[in-house]
């Protein structure tokens, strides 16, 4: 402790008395010449005096060199602790000696912290070393190599990612899409585009994710190419959900789906049914004229497809043609369809009051005539954060088909301080109704906790 205070205070000296440094041959004057000396240190509260100085002290890039010069010196503890000060300080003068360190060392903690380093103080000279770096090597590497590339300074380092993209390996391939998005590299679209029709499917997944947050409206010709290219199930339902996040940016609602109508007329009519699903989740009056032609024909196929599409819809607006859907269409299957879409609709936030949501969902759940759909209108009800939804939802508790998703509803309702503290009576009685009814011990805990104003915190999946 000691020669921790002398050296504080040597160093308080030489920073608050300029005249006391002198200048060496080097030009590193005299306190980073004490701040050198102090990170060989043996004792570790003295490198922490000193990596404090690398962090704070003595700027220019003679310093930075100064500094980053002792790290084939130091021991491999040391050797992280000055990369971070170096990463901290921001200079690029240190980059050479974080590259040498990094192809020298065998120590894992040092080589990551230094390929962690060149994320701040590396240049696109160092974009071959990291690329292989993401593509092979310890996980742990490829972790913070992938990071680092995603923070990597210069302008032109994303068009060089993009130049790459069709060369690597398919999980390279992946992080190298995922590092793009990250830098929000808007350049790199026309090589994602192709990427999105790799033979890849996770290549494909990765595109069509990137360009669902960086795409706009000219891209949405493109990425129909990608939803075609999916494989129909999961895999082709995210790809139709990154069209609609596109589209759904625009600003006029009433033309959100003009570019993908545009892209879907030039395509041949088995692709043209195959983008109908995409059409409903887009939404506007262009899409639902397709889709309405499709719901009109005879053809068993089409007429399904087209059903399927609109019960996608993004909006309540539809609402009436679904419950329309839902009482007429022929097929029971095509009855269900719609009405678990309007149930998923009907309690959506839009310009309607709560009562007006939660009115349609009680339309809804009077048509069901099996309890999967009831437990399902139970489930939507917790959206709509008002006493009356609690109150709908209450009588499904001693029903036992519904007994448990009611009781669940009720503690995600409770779950909110600012519904349930004005009604408390309302809502202990309800969560008595819960604590006695139900079998699963996560919900019962929650009534419990409610009931005394307690708090509950979700679990990260």
């Amino acid at each position: 402790m000691l020669r921790v205070r002398m050296f504080a205070g040597l160093l308080s000296t030489l920073i608050v008395l300029p005249v006391a440094k002198s200048v060496n041959a080097d030009g590193v004057d005299q306190l980073v010449d004490v701040v050198v000396s102090l990170l060989g240190d043996n004792d570790k509260e003295i490198r922490a005096l000193g990596l404090e100085q690398v962090r704070t002290a003595s700027p220019g890039e003679a310093a930075t060199k100064a500094f980053a010069a002792t790290l084939p010196n130091l021991s491999p503890a040391a050797q992280v602790g000055l990369l971070k000060a170096l990463t901290a300080r921001g200079d690029n003068a240190a980059r050479s000696a974080v590259v040498s360190l990094l192809n020298s060392t065998v120590d894992t903690n040092v080589r990551v912290e230094a390929i962690r380093a060149l994320g701040d103080l590396g240049t696109s000279a160092d974009l071959p070393n990291l690329l292989q770096l993401l593509g092979k090597g310890p996980m742990t590497e490829r972790t913070v190599a992938k990071t680092s590339l995603a923070r990597l300074p210069g302008p032109g380092v994303s068009l060089e990612l993009a130049s790459e993209l069709a060369r690597v390996a398919a999980t390279t391939r992946v992080a190298m899409i995922e590092v793009l998005t990250t830098r929000r590299a808007l350049e790199a679209i026309p090589q994602i585009l192709v990427a999105a029709v790799s033979s890849e499917s996770q290549v494909r997944k990765a595109a069509m994710a990137s360009l669902g947050k960086m795409a706009g409206p000219m891209h949405v010709a493109g990425m129909v190419q990608g939803v075609l290219k999916a494989t129909p199930g999961s895999e082709r339902a995210a790809a139709e959900k990154q069209i609609m996040f596109v589209c759904a940016r625009a600003a006029d609602s009433a033309t959100r789906s003009a570019p993908l109508v545009a892209a879907v007329k030039k395509l041949s009519p088995q692709q043209r049914l195959t983008m109908l699903s995409t059409l409903g989740r887009v939404g506007g009056s262009d899409a639902r004229s397709e889709i309405e032609e499709a719901i009109k024909s005879r053809d068993s196929t089409r007429h399904s497809l087209g059903i399927r599409a609109i019960s996608n819809w993004p909006d309540a607006s539809i609402a009436p043609r679904l419950m329309q859907l839902a009482k007429t269409d022929p097929h029971s299957s095509h009855r269900t369809t719609a009405l678990r879409a309007l149930i998923r609709v009907a309690p959506l936030s839009d310009a309607r009051t709560d009562d007006q949501r939660l009115t349609l969902l009680k339309q809804a759940m009077a048509m069901a005539s099996a309890d999967r759909e009831r437990v399902l209108a139970l489930d939507r009800a917790r959206a709509i954060r008002t006493t009356a939804a609690l109150r709908f939802i209450l009588p499904y508790v001693s029903r036992v088909a519904t007994a448990e998703q009611a009781c669940l509803s009720i503690v995600e309702l409770a779950h909110h301080r600012t519904l349930r503290e004005p009604h408390k009576a309302e809502f202990d009685k309800a969560l008595d109704l819960v604590i006695k009814t139900s079998k699963n011990a996560t919900v019962i805990d929650r009534a419990e906790r409610y009931k005394k104003d307690q708090t509950w915190v979700r679990p990260n999946k």
